[in-house]
């Protein structure tokens, strides 16, 4: 196995979108979004962060659906790329370690999630996060999980994650089970697994996975 702490170094992801090496990037809005996202109950011109967003089509689908949406991204490649699809020509400022291009109803930081804060954010009605958690290395996951929930106020949450034999192949995406998702959101929020699927041809084409979505709302205190 490689070195887990190099996926999340930055040249390791700015490396992926020179090459063009981006099988993680869906052509079209991810159809577990499209199927599940109205079980957030959100009204229209609600905020959703999409952390670690790329330049995902669930933007543009999301936008379409009369949707706000905040994003974090270290690849300003992809941000430039995102904006030139939807046809939109961002404001580009500098905000303390970060980049944030913004125009209407979408803000995307560029940097270091880490960097990203409560402050920079602003309000957040919903989280959508397809690729964050499971790009991240074990170590980096529970430390993620806890500045998610601090920046976004834990803003109810629809989550997508793998599992699979992680012996066989290497991340990521990285295998995410429900003993971890719970392990990392369980205090904060009532958990609900609304669909389980078969990855597929498996995941890369090379190994058994599924793919689970997870609802998760802010639990009554």
């Amino acid at each position: 196995m490689k070195n887990l702490r190099a996926y999340m170094e930055a040249s390791f992801w700015h490396e992926k979108w020179k090459r063009g090496e981006i099988n993680f990037h869906q052509s079209e809005a991810n159809p577990l979004l499209t199927a599940h996202f109205e079980k957030l109950n959100l009204a229209k011109g609600s905020r959703v962060f999409l952390p670690l967003c790329g330049k995902t089509r669930d933007i543009a689908w999301l936008l379409a659906s009369g949707y706000r949406v905040a994003g974090a991204e270290l690849s300003a490649q992809a941000i430039n790329d995102l904006f030139k699809e939807l046809g939109l020509a961002p404001n580009i400022s500098n905000v303390g370690n970060l980049t944030r291009y913004s125009a209407d109803d979408i803000d995307i930081w560029v940097g270091d999630i880490f960097d990203v804060s409560a402050e920079y954010l602003g309000p957040i009605n919903a989280i959508y996060d397809r690729a964050a958690l499971v790009a991240l290395p074990a170590d980096m996951r529970k430390q993620y999980a806890a500045h998610l929930m601090q920046i976004t106020g834990a803003a109810p949450q629809l989550l997508v994650s793998y599992v699979y034999d992680q012996s066989k192949i290497d991340g990521p995406p990285f295998s995410v089970n429900e003993d971890e998702v719970r392990r990392y959101y369980g205090a904060a929020y009532q958990l609900t697994s609304v669909e389980i699927r078969d990855v597929v041809g498996g995941l890369k084409g090379k190994v058994a996975s599924t793919e689970t979505v997870w609802l998760l709302q802010k639990t009554s205190r």
